[in-house]
């Protein structure tokens, strides 16, 4: 278990190790999550991982109004997911 201290302004530093754990680097975001008992779950917030990003992707990758298979949408998004091209 680490254990980390609250300044007096309530900012709490992360150490290095526990970043790399986390696979957070500098300058990326955090996600917190609250549990009603009083605990939180912390974990590397994704980039391009908001449902959001997805909307209209069929419309992008599907220009030419092309007949798309169940498999050509499921790899579709799951290259958008990914955050590939």
């Amino acid at each position: 278990m680490t254990t980390l201290t609250v300044t007096a302004k309530g900012q709490v530093t992360f150490k290095q190790t526990l970043l790399r754990h986390l696979g957070i680097k500098p300058g990326q975001k955090i996600n917190v999550d609250t549990l009603p008992d009083g605990r939180a779950v912390i974990q590397a917030a994704r980039q391009g991982r908001n449902i959001e990003d997805a909307f209209g992707i069929l419309q992008i990758k599907n220009k030419g109004n092309v007949v798309l298979s169940i498999d050509d949408i499921n790899e579709i998004a799951r290259k958008g997911w990914a955050s590939e091209k």
